[in-house]
């Protein structure tokens, strides 16, 4: 009996010094995931993803939308959260990539700060142009730009990615179309209807009506194959410039030290989600694919982005004002 006491003493000690699994009770309280204004399709898929988890869990995601500052506001507050888990955002190109070039004062670090979770999807811009304008193809559009030297085009903002799709199409054709931002990818599409800049860089979803009622004319979109989403419209590669490729994607991401495990808990739910049938057509409707990824995989490509759009946004000159 004396043994059987003295083994549990020694045993004991140990048992209460092992840790916790802390994905056992996650989630256990509301989540909260930040989105990018209300109306975005961050804000589309944080309240889609939201909802879903919420059926699978039985705990309540709530949307924050704080919009402002290319989205960065909203980032930086899950930046600052507590590691556990119940803080996420929905990242894109702007506060992850383009905010480091265009923010001297980035109250955060994209790799650093943040728990990658899974890559939720991607999609593409397609190239518009004013029907007044004469061309009908990306090699058109190039002589064209090149003769007349003073075309313009529209965008969603400085540094979002119909920005970037502009530069670097600039680049990889060899022309020089002056930059015209607005403030939302709504604003672009009314200049480029009224003519006001004859070319822009949006997405499928935004240009789909004036596309089909034939009030703007689609030359390509921004990716080396054709994009499920506008299957009628040519590929970069098909226009003949592969190198045209800026993919619009969105990721769900956590704050830095958030444990392991609530990361994986969190991923595997994400991401079995997203390989719904239903839920990969309901997105698809909304111009994107859905494309789950690791936290592995998800790191190396924000890398990825950084390290292909730091040198363009540098090289066009392009300011957060």
């Amino acid at each position: 009996m004396k043994k059987l006491v003295c083994a549990l003493m020694v045993i004991s000690p140990l048992a209460v010094a092992q840790p916790a699994d802390p994905a056992k009770d996650y989630p256990s309280r509301p989540i909260r995931v930040m989105g990018q204004g209300v109306g975005s399709t961050a804000d589309y898929l944080s309240r889609y993803l939201g909802q879903k988890l919420n059926e699978k869990w039985g705990q309540p995601v709530v949307v924050d939308n704080r919009a402002g500052a290319g989205g960065t506001i909203p980032t930086d507050v899950v930046a600052k959260a507590a590691p556990d888990g119940y803080s996420l955002v929905m990242g894109h190109a702007g506060p992850f990539v383009s905010a480091v070039s265009l923010y001297k004062n980035l109250p955060y670090d994209p790799v650093k700060d943040f728990a990658p979770i899974t890559r939720v999807t991607t999609g593409v811009t397609v190239l518009v142009t004013h029907p007044s304008l004469p061309v009908s193809s990306v090699k058109e559009l190039v002589a064209y730009a090149k003769q007349k030297g003073n075309l313009s085009y529209g965008s969603a903002g400085n540094g979002t990615i119909s920005h970037l799709s502009g530069e670097l199409f600039n680049q990889v054709a060899g022309v020089k179309m002056m930059h015209i931002p607005y403030k939302s990818a709504g604003f672009a599409l009314t200049a480029l209807l009224s003519n006001e800049v004859p070319v822009s860089y949006l997405s499928p979803i935004t240009a789909h009506t004036q596309l089909k009622a034939g009030r703007v004319k689609a030359l390509a979109v921004s990716s080396r194959d054709r994009f499920p989403g506008a299957p009628d419209i040519p590929s970069a590669t098909e226009a003949g410039l592969p190198d045209f490729e800026a993919l619009l994607w969105f990721g769900l991401f956590t704050t830095a030290k958030t444990p392991r495990p609530v990361v994986m808990k969190i991923n595997a739910a994400v991401v079995e989600i997203l390989n719904r049938p239903d839920v990969k057509e309901a997105i698809l409707k909304q111009g994107a694919l859905v494309a789950p990824s690791t936290p592995e995989e998800l790191a190396a490509f924000v890398r990825t982005e950084l390290a292909k759009w730091t040198p363009i946004i540098a090289a066009a000159g392009i300011k957060a004002d």
